[in-house]
């Protein structure tokens, strides 16, 4: 005889003894927080040891020894080295704490959700925020915050292999009068530990522990903790970064040979040849592109979590840009999962009862009974919207009858299986001994419970289907009893019931979802309707948010019937699946993976975890999803919309489009900069053009620029009316790579023009090398222009608010005027004071450099 909890029904008896918020408050305040120790963002000294190990920063401080060896008269441009030194170490102290006040807000959004009892209401709040002394619920999929007793159970089990190592569930039984445990050796009160998983039931449970005084942080192990990853496109990266900062130190060693040897073999040539080659290096090393993604993928996620969603897992932006399906509920998703009952069908004599009329004041007497054990059926303080609606109902028109009085206490609940879509709920009268058996669940199953035969199933699949049809959500619902002390069996099929008849509920579709299947279509997104409703339900709510080919549906035993390479043929025309179990999910994120797509997932049960995991980006719900479907997703939906996946997509494509315009500019102002460097070594008779000084006062420019003005840039228009992007596409392609080296090299042509006039018109070395910084610096600011976009002109992005621009160009200008007319900072930059007629030339240098390429843009439009 299976054992005979009480139902976890009776919420109003936990929902007085939860904690006030008030309280709450002052003791998340003295205890802090629920969270374990974890990854924290760096201290100002991790950071400037982070610094000193990198290339740039060795190189500056070897020019700063070389400075220091060429005597006393050097010693200005060393201590300025080292000023810059200092200045980056600002730089990237600024950027850390961008990056990880972005990840730290992204770990607080992470946190589990905790169902807690506070001030006499249900209440839905971060794991973090779970105090000592919540009341709190636990059901089937949570992960358990924070260490607990439990109060009281129902078929309560946890995975607890985190802590033990046993791969079995652990069962945990309590009731209101005498919490026990039921352990192998265990005579303590039940607990529940945080980190552990609750496989099976539910519980209400008392918070006794919570963040390092739990059991798992007195272990010291860290969970569910959102941590930097790497991604392919950083690997990538990674690798270029590698090859060319080896070229880069490769043809540093060759060119202060070359250098040396041709200019006298001398030690100041010496000198100034490790000073050129050191330059050269510099120049080459594209250093900024980790800077780029580690800030445009935390920001990224950030801005995606502004969007509602959160990011888990840093890979999922890449890919969101390159999704073409989108698989996607219905229930939550696409509709509100807000129910109301529309219609009640009586099975005894046929008879439709339309709620939404609104001339009802009571229930006609023939559907009493259908209502009543619909209610048994349920929650008595609901938490699923198809119970809240059937409660609401019942409150509305159906008066106080016996089955419903609160003397009634139920015993056992047979809960929903994969192989029967039911659920039954055994009650008794605390006086009496007759036991009543409500079920409810899928009509085919309830039809099934009650042993139907096929006329009588004919029947009711025709009424099923005609409830279907208008959108509804259809359950059935069947009555039993047993009488005297019959023994309960162990299967609710070998119980005898009678059916009842049918509920259709009403779930209405978001009002932002038929724009947003729009979007999906003009962007190129095939959308995939997953339901476990009827067909006809899943073909209505298609129809009403624009879902193509709403006629074509394949259900839950079709699938089953069909093998992998007959779903691979089918996959492609059909975009309803219908009576659908969690497991068959998987199959179909194979199925369409098979035939090449980059698919995007969404699920919210544990059985949905195996799809999340093999789809390209899972994505589970925050607000009605389990913690394990949230752990295997990519994404997690904090609102349920699906506007908010069609959002996320949006940002994704613009984040990689930034991503790709930052690189673009970073590759082409390297090359003038390495060209420049390179000159002297190549013209013997031409004296240093840059040196140290010049490149590390640019590298303030570009870095800046990367990490700021091209990551808050603002998507391009029509970034929805474009297909999605080829998955094989790489961010370093022929075609952008030579767009790129093309700019760069016409600056760098622009600049040699410059050298030659300033030569030819008799100017001072000195002179010569502040009007090709000048250009050099113009030039910069254009290409910075110029890249904000390649598709439309500087004046038409001038229009677009981007206030880092102006900041950026501002600052710039400013240190560039004071480098120009301060002698003592000419001193230090080596410039000799310049004409009018030199800046009006520098000007105009840096607008041709980048015409041709405006113009491009106006001849592509």
């Amino acid at each position: 005889m299976p054992s005979l909890n009480r139902e976890i029904a009776d919420i109003s008896h936990w929902l007085q003894k939860g904690l006030s918020e008030k309280e709450a408050a002052a003791r998340l305040q003295a205890e802090g927080a629920n969270e374990l120790p974890s990854s924290r963002g760096h201290n100002l000294l991790e950071i400037i040891l982070e610094v000193m190990k990198e290339p740039m920063f060795l190189m500056l401080v070897a020019c700063g020894g070389v400075y220091f060896l060429m005597g006393r008269e050097h010693w200005g441009d060393a201590f300025m080295l080292l000023g810059f030194v200092v200045l980056i170490i600002g730089i990237t102290v600024v950027q850390e704490w961008r990056t990880d006040k972005a990840l730290t807000a992204l770990k607080d959004l992470s946190s589990p959700r905790s169902l807690v009892f506070r001030d006499g209401q249900q209440s839905r709040i971060p794991g973090m925020a779970v105090v000592r002394g919540d009341l709190m619920l636990i059901v089937e999929g949570d992960r358990v915050p924070a260490d607990a007793v439990v109060r009281q159970s129902l078929n309560l089990a946890l995975d607890e292999s985190l802590l033990t190592g046993e791969a079995l569930p652990v069962r945990k039984t309590a009731t209101l009068d005498t919490p026990q445990a039921v352990r192998p050796g265990g005579e303590d009160l039940p607990f529940v530990y945080s980190g552990t998983l609750v496989t099976q039931g539910q519980g209400v449970v008392e918070v006794v522990a919570t963040g390092i005084r739990t059991e798992l942080g007195k272990i010291g192990k860290s969970l569910l903790e959102l941590a930097p990853e790497t991604t392919p496109l950083q690997r990538e990266t990674g690798r270029l970064v590698t090859v060319m900062a080896t070229v880069g130190l490769t043809l540093c060693a060759m060119l202060v040979i070359a250098y040396g040897l041709t200019r006298g073999n001398s030690v100041a040539a010496w000198q100034e040849g490790l000073l050129a080659g050191i330059a050269t290096a510099m120049a080459i090393l594209p250093e900024e592109f980790p800077v780029i993604l580690t800030i445009f993928l935390a920001f990224g996620a950030w801005r995606i979590s502004q969007n509602r969603v959160l990011t888990r897992r840093m890979p999922a932006i890449e890919t969101l840009g390159a999704a073409n399906v989108l698989c996607v509920d219905k229930t939550g998703t696409l509709t509100q999962n807000r129910m109301t009952v529309s219609q009640l069908w009586s099975w005894q004599n046929g008879a439709l009862f339309d709620a939404n009329a609104s001339d009802h004041t009571s229930l006609p007497e023939s559907f009493h009974t259908l209502m009543e054990y619909g209610i048994l059926a349920s929650k008595r303080e609901p938490f699923d919207p198809m119970e809240k609606a059937l409660k609401d109902l019942g409150e509305a028109l159906l008066v106080k009858t016996e089955h419903l009085h609160p003397d009634w206490q139920m015993l056992h609940e047979y809960p929903l299986s994969q192989k029967l879509l039911a659920l039954s709920h055994v009650w008794i009268a605390k006086k009496g001994t007759d036991r009543v058996i409500a079920a409810k669940g899928a009509p085919e199953a309830i039809a099934d419970l009650c042993h139907l035969p096929l006329e009588a199933i004919s029947r009711l699949e025709q009424q099923v289907t005609a409830m279907a049809a208008q959108g509804l959500r259809v359950l059935g619902v069947a009555k039993s009893t047993l009488t005297g002390d019959t023994t309960l069996p162990s299967d609710q099929h070998s119980l005898t019931f009678d059916f009842l008849g049918l509920v259709g509920l009403a779930d209405p579709v978001r009002p932002t979802v038929p724009a947003a299947i729009a979007e999906c279509y003009r962007a190129g997104l095939r959308v995939i309707m997953i339901t476990g409703d009827y067909p006809a339900t899943a073909s209505n709510i298609a129809r009403q948010i624009g879902l193509t080919s709403p006629g074509e549906v394949i259900t839950g035993p079709e699938l089953a019937a069909m093998d992998d390479a007959e779903l691979t043929a089918r996959i492609g025309q059909v975009n309803i699946f219908a009576r659908m179990v969690p497991e068959q999910k998987l199959r179909i994120v194979n199925a369409l993976k098979a035939t090449g797509q980059v698919v995007a997932m969404t699920g919210d049960g544990v059985n949905d975890a195996p799809a999340l995991k093999s789809s390209h980006i899972g994505i589970a719900m925050g607000g009605r999803g389990t913690d394990v479907a949230r752990e295997a997703a990519d994404l997690v939906l904090l609102d349920d919309d699906f506007a908010s996946i069609v959002g996320a997509v949006r940002l994704g494509r613009r984040i990689y489009d930034n991503i790709k315009k930052a690189i673009a500019y970073v590759l082409a102002v390297h090359v003038p900069i390495v060209g420049l460097a390179m000159t002297p070594i190549l013209l013997l008779d031409m004296p240093l053009l840059l040196l140290p000084v010049h490149i590390v006062f640019l590298e303030l420019i570009i870095d800046p620029a990367c990490s700021i003005i091209f990551e808050a840039e603002p998507e391009e228009p029509g970034i929805m009316d474009r297909p999605p992007r080829s998955p094989d596409e790489h961010l370093f392609d022929l075609k952008s790579i030579g767009l790129s080296l093309s700019q760069g090299a016409v600056v760098l042509g622009v600049l040699w023009v410059i050298l030659w006039l300033g030569r030819d018109w008799g100017h001072s070395e000195n002179a010569v090398r502040a009007g090709v910084f000048a250009a050099m610096v113009v030039a910069n600011l254009f290409l910075i222009l110029t890249n904000r976009s390649w598709m439309r002109t500087i004046v038409a992005t001038l229009k677009v608010p981007n206030p880092a621009v102006w900041w950026i160009v501002a600052g710039v200008a400013l240190f560039l005027t004071l480098v120009l007319s301060v002698p003592e900072l000419r001193t230090l930059f080596h410039f000799d004071p310049l004409h009018q007629l030199d800046l009006v030339a520098c000007l105009i240098a840096g607008v041709v450099s980048i015409s041709w390429f405006e113009a491009l843009k106006v001849i592509r439009r």
